[in-house]
């Protein structure tokens, strides 16, 4: 069996309610990238030769795109136009399994794994592949350690089910692609739609299905607590830990507002630059850019480049916490202190917290803004202008 004989359906198209209100949950963000990114990562790593075909919510989009942008980009260029799903999971993977068929080269086997799974490894999903070659339809379970009660309507236990023949049964899902393609449209046919995983539409419809070693840490991101201990747990793999700073200035002159962090700041006079002057936005991106020892802002956007002319400079620090992202890493940290006598900063400190921490997509509380004064002295004393002086940590995979 040739890889590109395998394809991958990653089912992402549920709503993911018990992670509690927000996004879905497989666009919510750990470790600097939402959950989606780091599972479509591990399955382009694990099988560089096969199809990756994402199946996603109408309604999510843009969230896709974004997620796909954190990816290494020649990653992303691997990845098949995504699929709509329907209003269940088994709707979502049968539609799917018919985009697949539609290929002219239709794959010998399929893979169908949970976005909530980013744990999958290289030698899960490889035993996966063999176990779907030698059964036609095989699924990963772990043994269960707890002692497992059935119980009725009035919460009174039945019975007592012996732990040794029981499984927790994981995600990637294998089987031969004919038999469970056949088995999604005979339920559909038969309008069986209470079947909860693809194992037992196959098992429906009449087929016998092996169960391989799983893995204990290939957790499914379930709850809001499961979001926590997923971001720890890739919080500990970021192992290079990097600092950089960021200095800027930018001269003050006629207007009527000044830009800082991203938020128009009333006052009565501007500052002058190339694009719109936002100090603080570029002292930050000239520090996650030190991080990564990837240059400054000038050699990025060189104001040489008419293109920057009167720019957002939230764009230059966007690129910038984008590139952290792929490489695969996290903005730990971002500490900034603005100079200047006015304007007064205090009052719009929260709000241009919020404004950087929306721009570089980090929680709130990942970013510190501070101002002082130079008690009257120097070229900020004498209000000509501002400074900004930033600090940025980051984590990188070693």
């Amino acid at each position: 069996m040739q890889g590109s004989d395998l394809a991958i359906l990653v089912v992402a198209a549920g709503r993911g309610s018990r992670a509690g209100a927000g996004l879905p949950k497989q666009y919510r963000n750990v470790a600097g990238r939402p959950v989606l990114t780091h599972t479509l990562e591990a399955m382009l790593r694990a099988e560089p030769e096969s199809l990756v075909l994402p199946v996603i919510h109408p309604d999510d989009f843009e969230l896709y795109q974004m997620a796909v942008a954190d990816l290494d980009a020649h990653e992303a260029r691997r990845l098949a136009a995504p699929v709509f799903g329907g209003a269940t999971r088994q709707e979502s993977v049968r539609a799917g399994l018919e985009a697949l068929a539609e290929r002219e080269s239709i794959p010998g086997l399929v893979l169908i794994q949970d976005a909530a799974r980013l744990f999958s490894s290289s030698t899960l999903i490889a035993r996966a592949r063999e176990a779907a070659l030698a059964h036609g339809a095989a699924i990963p379970g772990v043994q269960v350690t707890d002692t497992i009660k059935q119980v009725d309507a009035d919460a009174r236990v039945r019975a007592t089910p012996l732990r040794a023949s029981l499984r927790a049964v994981q995600t990637p899902q294998a089987f031969r692609f004919d038999l469970i393609l056949a088995a999604h449209r005979k339920a559909a046919a038969a309008g069986e739609t209470e079947l909860t995983d693809d194992a037992a539409i196959a098992e429906w419809a009449g087929h016998a299905v092996h169960v391989f070693e799983g893995e204990s840490g290939n957790m499914k991101v379930t709850s809001a607590e499961d979001l926590v201990i997923a971001e720890a747990r890739l919080i500990r793999e970021l192992l290079d830990i990097r600092m950089g700073q960021g200095y800027d200035v930018h001269a003050l002159g006629e207007g009527d507002h000044v830009w800082l962090g991203g938020l128009k700041i009333p006052h009565d006079h501007g500052l002058i630059g190339h694009s719109d002057a936002d100090v603080l936005s570029h002292a930050i991106t000239d520090a996650l850019f030190g991080a990564l020892a990837e240059g400054d802002i000038g050699s990025h956007f060189p104001p040489s480049d008419p293109q920057w002319k009167g720019a957002a400079s939230s764009i230059f620090l966007n690129c910038a916490a984008a590139r952290v992202r792929e490489r695969g890493g996290m903005i730990a940290h971002i500490d900034a202190t603005v100079i200047c006598e006015r304007p007064k900063i205090g009052p719009h400190r929260e709000a241009i917290r919020e404004s950087i921490a929306r721009i570089v997509d980090c929680p709130i509380e990942r970013v510190a803004i501070k101002a002082t004064t130079t008690e009257r002295l120097g070229f900020t004393g004498r209000e000509e202008g501002i400074a900004v002086l930033a600090i940025a940590t980051i984590r990188l995979p070693l």
